[in-house]
Formats: C-alpha cells, structure tokens, sequence
C-alpha cells in the first residue's frame, strides 16, 4: 500500500524543516524523516516537549510540532492543557495516529479519548497507516486523516532459514499467560507444528509456561532486542498478542523477512498486510482462545510467505518521505505566511 493522497506544498522555508518529534527517537520515526528535515530536541523520555513550559520557552527553535499517539504516557501528557499551549505558541502540529480506542459500548469513554479529541482538534494535518483507521478517526473525531502506510521496519538475514510448522509466540508482562500460550500451543500441535515462546524479560514468564516448558510440550527461548527480526524470520507463523488494538511494527517485520502473522481481529492489522490470520480478541484484552488456537492452525496450513521485495519497500519508503517532506514544508509554510 503506498499513500493514498499527498497535500499541496507550502510557502518555502529556508533552510532544513526543524521538527520536533514525539518521540525523539523510534524505528518508525526514523524511517519516515525527509531528507530536508532535522530533528531537533533532547532524545528524553519522556519528551520534553510534552512539557507544557518547556514547549513554551523553545517554541521559537522548532518549525513542526509531530506528535505520534498510541503511547499511553503520551496519552495521560498530551491532553487539553498540552494542546492549549501549542495552539498559543503558534507552532504547527503534526499527529499520526497509531491507535484509535475501540470503545466496549457506545457511551464509554477514556482518557485516551479526552487526549485524541484534543490533539486532534489542534492538528494541523492528521496522518495514520491504514484507511480503517482513518474512517474511524473521522466518524468519532471528525478529522481527515491522510493514509501513509506503514514503512518497513527489518531486513530480511539472506543467511537464517524459517522452520516450516513452527509457531511462536512472544510474550511480556501479562497478567495471566497461561491462557494465550495454552491456545497458541494448542493450535500449533493442532496443526502439526510446535510452539516457541519468546520472551524478552525471563523474570516475568508465567509459572505455567516454565511448567509446560518443563515438560517438553513448548520451547521457552530468551531473546535480546537487537535479535528480534532475526528470531522472527525463523518461525512459519508469528502470534502477536497486540493489545493496543491499533497497526503493529512487529507486524511490518513479519512482512519484511516473511513469516505470516496471526493477530487479534480488533484494529487494523489485516488492513496492514494481507498474510494476517485473525483471531478473536477485544479491547479489554478478552481473549477467545478457540478463535486463537483455530487461527493458530489455520496459518500452518498456509504456505509459507516470501520476505518483501525490497525494491518495492525501498519505492514505498520514499513515497513515505515524500508525503511527510509535503506535509511539513505545507504548515511550516504556513506559519511563515502567519
């Protein structure tokens, strides 16, 4: 998918477009920087522009203000107040929209809500990666978002080989595992495959996981970060327990160094790639474990998929850029003519 309209341009700025990121730093944030743009900033976490005086006394240094929500730190920073003092600095504001809450009934509310509703009302371009999201952003917030899709996130190991009927299932800190990993395990040997469960933090893995893994019936693999597409690229099917109900990076790697995806049916995963086998979830984090294991054992039965061409992503990529390049030199033009 490549972007689905680009704005017009803007008045012209001298000089590189400063743009101040929240984040700073992030995979996806680096991917999508136009080449006549510089980050400027602190790299602090949390940002310091989520600081309402800090904003205020550097407004002057910044030419766009891009803000990416699905954080929910950001979420709790970046609400009425925050949005206030952008629109009193004058500095032009950029949003992409990761995650849309999808609300359990018609009348209930978050404080996620409350931040969307006032970013969203500041903005001045919208941005989010899929045309799912984008209609819900525009039937609950009344805003037009522009569809960029989601750049690639890895490079696919020419050396590392996937492992036909292998399954895997990476886990952080939940509540309660032992549901999700009894659903994926039983899809996988329903399938004729074997699980692999993949954990980041060995401290926090539930003690029914370290019994099943005891027992032989599922593989407990630690992993480091910097391994994370390369442990990916070794598996036939990827589970990927989202709870943000929005897109997913992992997902993107997935595509990139093929290994098909299993995902929760909330969100737009699906939209993001067409190799995603949907599972039943909802956005309390409810899960349905017949729905998984049966998505579990449908994806196995399903040729493995090719890593992404990279000459397609790579014309993606700067399609990407040239979106945001657009979109920056538009409002930062416009605050010049202000």
């Amino acid at each position: 998918m490549l972007p689905a309209e680009s704005p017009p341009p803007g008045s012209p700025v001298d000089g590189p477009i400063r743009v101040a990121s929240i984040p700073h730093e992030d995979p996806y944030v680096d991917a999508i920087l136009p080449e006549d743009a510089v980050r400027v900033g602190p790299a602090d976490d949390p940002s310091p522009w989520l600081d309402t005086e800090y904003l205020s006394a550097h407004a002057s240094e910044i030419d766009v203000l891009h803000l990416h929500t699905g954080d929910r730190h950001v979420a709790r920073a970046a609400g009425e107040c925050w949005s206030e003092t952008v629109r009193r600095s004058g500095i032009p504001l950029v949003v992409t929209v990761h995650r849309v809450h999808e609300p359990a009934d018609a009348g209930s509310r978050t404080a996620e809500d409350d931040h969307l509703e006032a970013v969203l009302a500041t903005a001045e371009v919208v941005l989010t990666p899929t045309p799912g999201a984008a209609d819900a952003i525009a039937e609950r917030f009344g805003r037009t978002a522009i569809v960029v899709a989601h750049p690639s996130m890895a490079v696919p190991d020419p050396a590392l080989g996937a492992e036909r009927g292998l399954v895997g299932l990476p886990l952080a800190r939940v509540d309660d595992a032992a549901p999700l990993v009894r659903a994926a395990l039983s899809g996988a040997v329903s399938g004729g495959g074997r699980l692999r469960v993949l954990v980041e933090e060995p401290a926090y893995v539930d003690g029914v996981v370290r019994e099943l893994a005891a027992r032989g019936e599922l593989e407990l693999v630690e992993y480091r970060r910097e391994q994370w597409a390369a442990q990916l690229q070794r598996l036939h099917v990827a589970v990927l327990p989202e709870r943000s109900g929005g897109h997913s990076r992992d997902l993107e790697i997935c595509r990139d160094v093929g290994t098909r995806v299993v995902a929760p049916s909330r969100g737009w995963f699906a939209e993001q790639w067409s190799e995603v086998v949907s599972y039943g979830d909802d956005e309390r984090g409810e899960l349905d474990p017949v729905s998984l294991a049966a998505a579990v054992s449908v994806a196995l039965t399903r040729p493995m998929v090719a890593p992404a061409d990279r000459g397609w992503r790579a014309e993606q990529l700067a399609a990407v850029r040239r979106v945001h390049a657009q979109v920056y030199g538009q409002v930062a033009g416009d605050r010049g003519w202000a």
